[in-house]
């Protein structure tokens, strides 16, 4: 007998369907404190006694693949099989401090101190198989974590059984590691360790984390720009269901509650009457506000030859501003953190990017010793640079250390857009000489950037909110080198690069993805490609007039090859007959002018009356060295495409007198999927040189080569980011 779903439900009368979001599978367990030593070997790994490998590393993966890609690179010099590898990243009580998860060295720095760590461990095991079995260490070999007698296999000793309490000794930060040719895992694209859990929603993102005990608070805090509390009144929060208690400390307010949703109503319930903000300059008028600052030093970053009399004698003088906007991560899921204070000691759960510094940092807001103060990694929505995620766990450390009980603080979709630090905003001037043939004869060009109060490899001192609430003063701002890529790749006679560091910024500024490379790229890469149309030359073939490295050249190459470019002087000659017409444009850089080599090809079509862009192919090649994974690499310059696309269109910070108004995705709009370019890549390896970093340089191309595209289609220069269809109107119009 059968019976239809609808048949049976009526019969039975209910469909009942049970979940949970609390359970079990969310709970922490914290390891046992180990040594953290970066010169110790046990430090960085441990074998067990069936000789799986537990890897402790200080870098974080942020949704960018390098749990992956480091365990290959520890799996290969351990010679082990990669699925015996299990990876503990960010935890301050059992990882070396790796400095932070940024400034893209995580494969470059971070996997080579990996790396020497696991080939120490490597010669030690072998050495102490050589003694056990008589045989000298050079007759030995390792293969899959057993060190074998080359003469007859059969002999050998499991890493399990040699590990015994442990390695005891240094780093050997000389010693020799595998040469390319003997790679049996790096240069494979292995796939990643965390998406299959992603997939069914199985992952533990730092949302989810739950403590025994916990409680649940929110943060209040005003709209206006730096506004202090006046009074506070908790009568109606009180009334709340679930209300707890309120945490103040000066202008730090905070409800805590015994669910999300209370903490969320009593927050709402709470009356604040706060005292006048900082007010905002004019948006219209930023960028001149912004030059008009006080500069704290200038430097001078790139020189060549003599400037000046070169560009008096050139044929021909161009000259171009260009402007980059007030940006902010945005992160599709708001910033979370839980924190325990207990017995003296804080442990904090976060998804922060500088876990190790984070320790110095709360040291300072907490009044705790660094050594009581235990952060652990656990992955979030993803940022690439300082979100609210460190803001998010100052602010439950702030709450737990009152209130002696585990707290999980959440933010909102408005706090993570409006308060969250932004990127400063950029203005760039630049001037070139061309001579009677179009050669360029001088490159001159004066860059207003933020000062970067903060020095690498320093503990960090930035403003996070609660720390200036609390009362707890802060030198500036973290917004990365932001003279990185001021200077241009080419080869001209006589060239003067300026960055003039101005003093102050008028919001919470901090490094936001490729923090000044992708604005100094966009103005470089824009100007040079103004330079080809005045030179009348093909842009591709113009670029590579002036490079003399070969391996930039591939990579240029390589991108008019996938992007089957046709060279043309000037705008596209055949751009459509109707109101959407079609261009591509070219864009390259070498990052930091030292390592990644990339180059993108951006097809545009743009429609003249809306003033809408639309990107619809993008064609990067990507030269980072010896790829660990390149699957992985793909993922980073596709990723770096597709958020640049919405950078370069969409993003803008917005604010009028003294408050901010992009709280949400329809006042702060981003790249929508349906809007998503195809992007097609070519990656070059190149076996046996250094592996720098694939998270960062991709997206420095982009901007540029969606400017020079629509010049391709319209004869028009966008030369203010984002390209907004007012903006690309009005330029339209002083065409007409």
């Amino acid at each position: 007998m059968t019976i239809e779903r609808r048949e049976f439900l009526k019969a039975s009368g209910a469909l009942v369907v049970g979940f949970s979001m609390f359970g079990a599978a969310h709970a922490q367990t914290l390891r046992a404190p180990k040594s953290v030593a970066k010169e110790a070997v046990d430090s960085w790994l441990t074998i067990s006694p069936d000789n799986r490998v537990t890897v402790y590393c200080g870098k974080v993966d942020l949704g960018t693949g390098s749990r992956t890609a480091l365990a290959q690179m520890a799996a290969e010099e351990l010679d082990v099989p990669f699925e015996r590898v299990e990876m503990v990243m960010g935890d301050t009580a059992s990882t070396p401090d790796q400095w932070l998860t940024a400034a893209n060295l995580t494969i470059f720095q971070g996997g080579s101190e990996l790396r020497r760590a696991a080939a120490s461990a490597r010669r030690a095991l072998v050495e102490r198989a050589a003694e056990r079995l008589a045989v000298p260490s050079s007759e030995l070999m390792v293969d899959d974590g057993v060190v074998r007698v080359k003469s007859d296999p059969r002999q050998g000793l499991p890493y399990g059984e040699l590990i015994g309490e442990g390695l005891k000794l240094e780093v050997d930060p000389k010693i020799a590691l595998k040469k390319s040719s003997e790679y049996r895992l790096i240069g494979k694209s292995i796939r990643r360790v965390d998406i299959p859990a992603k997939v069914t929603g199985e992952f533990t993102y730092i949302h989810d984390v739950r403590v025994p005990g916990m409680l649940h608070a929110r943060v209040i805090r005003s709209d206006l720009n730096e506004a202090r509390i006046d009074e506070v009144d908790l009568s109606e929060a009180r009334k709340v269901h679930g209300y707890v208690q309120t945490v103040r400390k000066r202008d730090f307010l905070a409800v805590v509650a015994r669910s999300e949703w209370a903490a969320i109503k009593a927050a709402r319930a709470v009356r604040v009457y706060w005292k006048p903000g900082t007010p905002l300059p004019d948006q219209g008028s930023v960028f001149d506000y912004w030059r008009r600052l006080p500069v704290a030093k200038e430097e001078v970053t790139q020189s060549a030859g003599n400037v000046q009399p070169a560009l008096e004698s050139a044929a021909r003088r161009v000259k171009a501003r260009y402007d980059f906007a007030v940006q902010t991560h945005a992160t599709i899921g708001p910033s979370c953190a839980v924190a325990e204070f207990k017995e003296g000691k804080l442990t904090v759960w976060t998804s922060s990017q500088a876990t190790h510094s984070m320790q110095h940092e709360l040291a300072v807001v907490t009044g705790l010793p660094r050594e009581a103060i235990r952060l652990v990694f656990v992955e979030g929505a993803g940022c690439y640079g300082r979100n609210g995620t460190e803001d998010a766990a100052t602010d439950a450390a702030v709450i737990a250390q009152a209130i002696g009980k585990p707290v999980r603080v959440q933010w909102s979709r408005a706090d993570e857009t409006a308060r969250s630090p932004k990127s400063p905003p950029r203005s760039m001037d630049l001037e070139a000489g061309l001579d009677a043939q179009g050669n360029v004869v001088a490159w001159n060009a004066d860059f207003y950037i933020a000062l970067n109060h903060i020095v690498a490899f320093k503990p960090l001192d930035f403003p996070l909110l609660a720390a200036m609430e609390t009362g707890v003063p802060r030198p500036g701002n973290w917004v990365g080198f932001l003279f990185q890529n001021s200077g241009q790749p080419y080869q001209f006679p006589n060239v003067r690069v300026n960055t003039k560091h101005l003093s102050e910024t008028f919001f919470r500024s901090s490094h936001l993805r490729s923090p000044g490379r992708i604005e100094n790229s966009f103005a470089n890469e824009a100007f040079m490609d103004e330079l080809a149309a005045a030179a009348k030359a093909d842009p591709a073939e113009f670029r590579l007039r002036y490079l003399k490295d070969e391996r930039a050249i591939d990579v240029v190459q390589a991108a008019m090859k996938l992007a089957r470019w046709q060279a043309r002087p000037g705008p596209n000659p055949d751009p459509g007959s109707g109101d959407v017409v079609k261009g591509r444009g070219i864009s390259y850089l070498r990052y930091n002018n030292a390592i990644t080599y990339v180059a993108a090809v951006a097809e545009v079509e743009v429609d003249k009356r809306s003033g809408q862009i639309r990107v619809t192919r993008v064609c990067a090649s990507h030269d980072c060295g010896e790829m660990v994974n390149p699957d992985g690499v793909a993922n980073q310059v596709e990723g770096g495409v597709l958020q640049t696309v919405s950078r370069t269109l969409k993003e803008n910070v917005r604010w009028t007198g003294d408050r901010v108004t992009s709280v949400d995705w329809a006042t702060y709009p981003i790249l929508t999927m349906p809007e998503a370019p195809k992007v097609e890549v070519a990656l070059i390896d190149r076996p046996g040189t250094p592996s720098w970093g694939a998270g960062e340089p991709t997206a420095c191309a982009i901007p540029a080569a969606i400017a020079n595209a629509v010049f391709d289609a319209t004869g028009v220069r966008l030369r203010s980011v984002p390209f907004t269809p007012e903006k690309v109107k009005a330029a339209l119009a002083t065409r007409t």
